[in-house]
C-alpha cells in the first residue's frame, strides 16, 4: 500500500506523526483544499511526465498552477507529456489522487515549481486519496530529494515585490 511507503519515508526523518489522514477524499486539488480548509493554491500537486529514458520526471507545483508547455520544453528539452494512470502507478507506486514525491517505487527526478514559493506552507499528498502533510518549501525540497526549483508553470500570479507595482 502506497501510504505505508510514505509513512516509512517520513518515519525515517521523525515526521510520520505529521501525516494527516482524512475521512473524506482529498484526491483532487479542490477536494483536498476543502478537506484541509485552505485555498486550492496551497495544495502541492505532483505531476508525472515522460522523461528521456524509462524514468518519469515529477514536477510538484501549486494547486492553481498549470504546466506551460514552452517553459517545460525550455527547462527539460522535452515535450510535456503526462503519464497514463497505469504508468504513474508503475513509476511512482502511487495511484492518481495520492501521487507525491515521497516513498517512491523508483528513484525519479523531482523538481519543484516556483509557483509554491509564495506560501509559508503547502500540503502535498502522502500516497493515498485521503492524506496530506503540511510542509514549508525547504522541507518539501529536502524530503522529496528535489533536484532543483524550476519555472515551468503558468496561471498563477506572484505578488509584486515591495516597492514594485504599477504607478497610479
Amino acid at each position: 500500500m502506497s501510504i505505508a511507503d510514505v509513512k516509512e519515508h517520513f518515519r525515517r526523518v521523525g515526521r510520520e506523526q505529521d501525516i494527516l489522514e482524512f475521512a473524506a477524499s482529498s484526491a483532487t486539488v479542490e477536494m483536498a483544499a476543502a478537506t484541509i480548509g485552505v485555498i486550492p493554491a496551497r495544495i502541492a500537486k505532483t505531476l508525472s511526465f515522460r522523461g528521456t529514458e524509462e524514468s518519469a520526471i515529477l514536477v510538484v507545483a501549486a494547486g492553481d498552477a498549470k504546466v506551460d508547455n514552452k517553459k517545460f520544453r525550455e527547462s527539460f528539452g522535452l515535450k510535456a507529456r503526462m503519464l497514463s494512470p497505469e504508468e504513474v502507478l508503475e513509476q511512482t507506486g502511487h495511484e492518481i489522487g495520492g501521487v507525491c514525491p515521497f516513498g517512491l517505487a523508483r528513484d525519479l527526478e523531482v523538481y519543484l515549481d516556483v509557483s509554491m514559493k509564495r506560501f509559508e506552507t503547502l500540503f502535498p499528498a502522502c500516497g493515498s486519496t485521503n492524506s496530506a502533510i503540511e510542509l514549508n518549501c525547504d522541507e518539501l525540497a529536502v524530503y522529496s530529494g528535489a533536484q532543483d526549483w524550476v519555472d515551468v508553470c503558468k496561471g498563477w500570479n506572484e505578488p509584486p515585490e515591495p516597492g514594485e507595482g504599477s504607478a497610479h
